[in-house]
């Protein structure tokens, strides 16, 4: 695996292997991998023939500065987990090669109401932040095909706007790929790493909730279901940021469900001071 450090080295190299017929594959990541992204590295080297992933633990996307510092890296880990993936290139670049102009936000990202949601109304400007650091490096890797993580629904959602904004729908794809989950249940997360074994065992909670939501939703009225299973997430010390039904398509909230329309159940809450965030698909 090779391993690039600047920007201008690793858009050169990508350029060869287009020239040369190769289509490349690309996973951004904050590093702290796990095997959910190490699926995303295998489904992208199944898809192309190039597979490139990076490491950017991006400070814009935090809102809360205690967070960023928290947040777990372990490079020479991820690097040989990337190798034994077969991953063909990693980028790992330092702030001034994502950022060289600083920090300040010159673009503002119309993501509408996609940033007000959910994860918007309680992370503000985390998506403004996401939108910098994609925007950059798809410039940067200038990738054919996109791998991102079920897991991270609204934030897949709000890559799939900022590639329509930057008018590059029609020459990156992309593909979001099932959240793989731990044999209990809980979704595979960079984050998990911060929990106590106390907490990891109640962590569960979160998977429970949401699949108590999928095995009882049924046609009417759901705020008692969302009340039955936010008591679950209680029950277990969470607080709760949110735990929503929302249409499937475009987040919006759902509280009288018709039998038909497709709807996913999102869920965010802390245990202690980790923020575990999860969904599902209902129907």
């Amino acid at each position: 695996m090779l391993i690039f450090k600047t920007a201008k080295d690793i858009s050169h190299w990508v350029d060869i292997q287009a020239k040369n017929g190769k289509n490349t594959g690309f996973t951004p990541t904050m590093g702290a991998l796990h095997s959910g992204h190490i699926s995303l590295i295998n489904t992208s080297a199944q898809e192309n023939k190039i597979t490139v992933c990076s490491i950017f633990v991006n400070p814009t996307q935090f809102n809360d500065p205690n967070d960023y510092e928290k947040y777990p890296v372990t490079i020479e880990k991820d690097i040989k987990m990337l190798e034994k993936a077969n991953c063909d290139a990693l980028f790992l670049p330092g702030l001034k090669e994502i950022y060289p102009n600083g920090l300040a936000q010159k673009f503002h990202y119309a993501l509408g109401y996609l940033e007000k949601r959910l994860e918007g109304e309680y992370r503000p400007g985390h998506y403004q932040g996401v939108c910098m650091v994609v925007h950059r490096l798809l410039g940067i890797v200038t990738p054919d095909n996109l791998y991102l993580g079920q897991k991270d629904y609204q934030q897949c959602m709000v890559i799939k706007k900022l590639i329509e904004i930057t008018g590059k729908s029609e020459r990156i794809n992309i593909r979001v790929c099932p959240t793989l989950r731990e044999k209990d249940g809980l979704a595979m997360s960079s984050r998990n790493v911060r929990l106590s074994s106390g907490e990891r065992d109640k962590a569960v909670a979160i998977f429970t909730a949401l699949e108590f939501i999928k095995k009882n939703i049924k046609p009417g009225i759901l705020a008692a279901l969302l009340s039955d299973a936010g008591q679950i997430l209680i029950n277990k010390g969470f607080r709760i940021d949110y735990l929503e039904i929302t249409d499937a398509y475009n987040l919006s909230r759902v509280d009288f469900w018709d039998g038909h329309q497709k709807i996913t159940a999102l869920a965010a809450a802390y245990l202690n001071d980790v923020r575990l965030i999860d969904n599902m698909i209902l129907n």
